[in-house]
């Protein structure tokens, strides 16, 4: 038998174990394998590949911030600050317009108390009560107020026959001087002219009426200023300390410092303001005055008073009174004598603008000649004469509380840290009770 069949079969049984431990080191392998990945954290899928977008680059285009001048991009800034402050102004204009009446009785109220605070001062430091000195001081001036009041109605009245005549014999010889004068005026154009006002006013007879019923409104409303005015003055009076302390308590804590030290600079400001200017209007009532008696002009008191009232309107007020001496003059004494009282209100004014004005007012109100006309101006126009009258105390007084606010904030002017004693005419708690100092605000 034949040796080669069995070597064959002995290599193939080789061959089969050897195939058999390859499998089942396979199998070990894929075992290991496996367990070590279940092992390992499970891993984040895999993102989507991101879809191309197509992208326009603009080479010659700048970023748009870029592209605005700078000087553009700060007044774009500044205006729409600027618009929201001019909004803030006209809203604020409209509430005053809506309660013009008790705006200007309570200011009227303001400039009254500045006057007479000082006497309230004065006899509580020679120990009157508060209340006492205010009611004296409160029923002196007004008694003063209404006997002045009483006195030109009284002088008008009793002049008015007498000054009735002596306008029609200053007509007749206004008239005369104009045919004889060097302007050539012919008796047909002057009866021409009496002609057209004589039309414009039956034209106009409506018109007239009308005036004269809103008369009586105008009359209402002024008693009701005149008793809120009254009534404001008393209680600023007597409670001006306290009113100024809960006044401070409506401002924000971390501000209540330095308006604390704005408020009596201001109400200094004030008291001077309203000081001066009386004794200025009644200096240029005294010196014209006296000047048209003796010109022999009518009326020479009662037309003093009228330039003492109207001298606190700055500027139109020293205008319009001058104006109507002079006319008053022309009509009853002629050309010549209104030349002369022409020439002594404009002396006066002279001599009030540049001694007397600044002598009295002195560095605290001055306030440039510019800013004043602006704000009679712009007061006449929102609020009629009242309005011209305060205009120029309030723009006195923000100087003053917008300087020293400036000052404060750059640490040269400190805060009061406590309540002074009331003393002349600043008898008002310039810091409350129970405000901190200005080292702890918070």
């Amino acid at each position: 038998m034949s040796r080669v069949p069995g070597w064959l079969g002995r290599l193939g049984n080789g061959l089969s174990e050897m195939g058999e431990r390859l499998d089942e080191r396979r199998a070990e392998v894929e075992k290991e394998h496996t367990d070590a990945e279940a092992e390992l954290p499970p891993a984040d899928p895999e993102p989507p590949e991101p879809v191309p977008v197509p992208v326009t680059i603009a080479r010659d285009r700048p970023d748009p911030a870029l592209a605005v001048p700078w000087g553009v991009r700060v007044a774009a800034e500044a205006g729409w600050r600027l618009l929201i402050l001019a909004g803030t102004v006209w809203v604020l204009m409209r509430v005053i317009s809506a309660v013009q009446l008790v705006v200007l009785a309570f200011a009227a109220a303001l400039l009254i108390t500045a006057l007479l605070q000082p006497t309230v001062a004065a006899l509580i430091r020679y120990g009157f009560p508060r209340g006492v000195a205010t009611a004296l001081t409160a029923i002196l001036g007004f008694v003063v107020m209404g006997l002045i009041g009483w006195f030109v109605t009284w002088q008008v009245m009793a002049n008015i026959d007498n000054l009735s005549d002596q306008v029609q014999n200053g007509v007749d010889d206004l008239r005369n001087w104009l045919l004889k004068g060097p302007f050539h005026v012919t008796e047909k154009q002057i009866n021409q002219i009496a002609k057209n006002l004589r039309e414009a006013i039956g034209a106009n007879t409506d018109q007239i009426t009308s005036f004269g019923l809103e008369g009586v409104q105008v009359i209402v409303e002024a008693l009701t200023g005149i008793l809120l005015t009254a009534f404001s003055t008393l209680f600023l009076l007597y409670d001006g300390p306290r009113i100024w302390q809960w006044s401070l308590k409506l401002v924000p804590a971390a501000a209540r410092p330095a308006m604390a030290g704005a408020g009596p600079r201001a109400w200094r400001t004030l008291t001077a303001y309203v000081r001066g200017t009386v004794i200025v209007a009644f200096i240029d009532a005294v010196c014209i005055g006296v000047g048209i008696y003796f010109l022999g002009v009518p009326m020479a008191v009662p037309l003093a008073v009228f330039i003492f009232l109207f001298s606190f309107i700055p500027l139109v007020g020293a205008v319009a009174s001058g104006a109507l001496a002079v006319v008053v003059a022309l009509v009853t004494q002629g050309v010549v004598t209104a030349l002369f009282t022409l020439g002594v209100v404009l002396a006066v004014q002279q001599i009030e603008g540049h001694i007397l004005q600044p002598f009295i007012l002195g560095r605290a109100v001055r306030v440039h000649p510019l800013a004043v006309v602006l704000s009679v101006a712009a007061g006449g126009m929102i609020a009629g004469i009242g309005g011209a009258v305060v205009a120029v105390p309030l723009v006195a007084v923000t100087n003053t509380v917008v300087s020293y606010l400036k000052a404060y904030a750059q640490g040269t002017e400190p805060a009061p840290r406590l309540s002074p004693k009331p003393r002349g005419a600043t008898a008002v708690s310039s810091t409350p009770t129970d405000s901190p100092p200005p080292d702890q605000a918070p």
